[in-house]
């Protein structure tokens, strides 16, 4: 009788189906619809913005690749960093500032740290944020969304509601909430956002925020869309609920709460749902603050991170002097990853409370 034998082979042992590769690109087709509703509502000069980030980030790796020996462009990351990089953009600014953009979150964000696993901060939020300070101005130019094309006053066409808010505030006009303060200056809102505000309560302002109808940035102006993307990528378990829900969840509360105080309004006095579905934070909290490399491994320091990253947003939004903070926030939160690792240690496998008990008795 032929006894079978065991093969004993170095860990791990178990695989998971989808691979580095799969995961970027699976995460790439989650930010079409994005992608696809900032170039209706931008034009064509968002899709030339997104082909130059994305061909610069491509370029770069193959050099790198081809400069240190690796084989790395089909692995799909220069691809997404790319692709988020331009997504993090105006439309309307300069080409060389995505060209830059994209060259330093692939060639020093990234490669400088050993490439892909080994960097510190997400690529393409460093890169994002290089250009920001570099070229401010540009990188806060917006252009008006053709759905609002015929109702945006022309001192208005390159706000958004976030830095509307925020200069009224700095202005002096307190005592009212953030859509108050909308009204005040006469942001528009589309017709189609004013009916559903009077069907069901919901502020207009709200409404165009979460469908994409404001400036801003090209793929951080519809929540929906953004938010079709995280259910596809939550559904593939490509990621898990517990650094976008504290994230997004910490921004409301803290802005419910505090978020009243520079307005003139005391505490309780903030709005809960309109921060979630204005400027850049959606995308962060879907996209970039759940990147495995610079993300906490454990789901409870998960959860710490994602509270962490939604403080530091609030925070710098309400009492900073920039309207939008997200990719600051999780810069911040991406160097305190390593601490947060450190000291919240995942359960070994099979390790009982009765193990743990003795060992810490034999200890003493």
């Amino acid at each position: 009788m032929h006894t079978p034998t065991m093969t004993v082979s170095s860990s791990p042992h178990l695989h998971e189906k989808n691979s580095t590769a799969s995961i970027m690109y699976q995460v790439s087709i989650a930010l079409v619809p994005a992608l696809l509703w900032g170039i209706y509502v931008f034009g064509f000069r968002a899709l030339l913005v997104t082909i130059v980030s994305i061909a610069t980030a491509l370029l770069v790796e193959y050099l790198l690749g081809r400069f240190s020996g690796e084989s790395t462009l089909s692995d799909g990351s220069a691809l997404l960093t790319g692709l988020l990089v331009a997504l993090n953009m105006s439309p309307s600014v300069p080409l060389f500032i995505p060209v830059i953009a994209s060259a330093f979150a692939i060639a020093v964000a990234k490669w400088t740290f050993g490439g892909l696993g080994a960097n510190w901060a997400n690529p393409a939020l460093a890169g994002r944020i290089f250009v920001f300070f570099s070229f401010t101005t540009p990188m806060s130019s917006f252009v008006t969304p053709r759905t609002l094309a015929s109702a945006m006053p022309d001192a208005l066409a390159s706000a958004t509601p976030l830095s509307v808010v925020k200069t009224a505030i700095s202005g002096g006009s307190l005592g009212m909430d953030a859509n108050a303060l909308l009204s005040e200056v006469s942001y528009p809102a589309t017709a189609f956002a004013q009916k559903i505000a009077q069907a069901t309560g919901f502020n207009a302002y709200t409404i165009d925020s979460f469908l994409g109808n404001v400036g801003g940035c090209i793929g951080e102006i519809s929540a929906l869309a953004l938010l079709i993307g995280g259910v596809y990528l939550l559904v593939r378990k490509i990621i898990t609920w517990h650094i976008p829900v504290t994230y997004l969840a910490s921004v409301g509360l803290f802005s419910w709460i505090f978020g009243g105080i520079p307005g003139g309004l005391g505490l309780f006095g903030g709005s809960f749902f309109p921060p979630l579905f204005t400027g850049g934070l959606m995308l962060g909290a879907l996209f970039m603050a759940t990147d495995y490399v610079t993300s906490p491994i454990s789901a409870k320091g998960q959860i710490v991170y994602g509270v962490g990253c939604g403080f530091f947003t609030f925070l710098f939004r309400a009492f900073g002097g920039m309207p939008e903070a997200v990719s600051v926030s999780i810069l911040l939160m991406n160097v305190i990853t390593p601490t947060i690792d450190r000291f919240i240690v995942p359960r070994k496998f099979g390790d009982t409370r009765e193990q743990r008990t003795l060992a810490k008795e034999r200890k003493v």
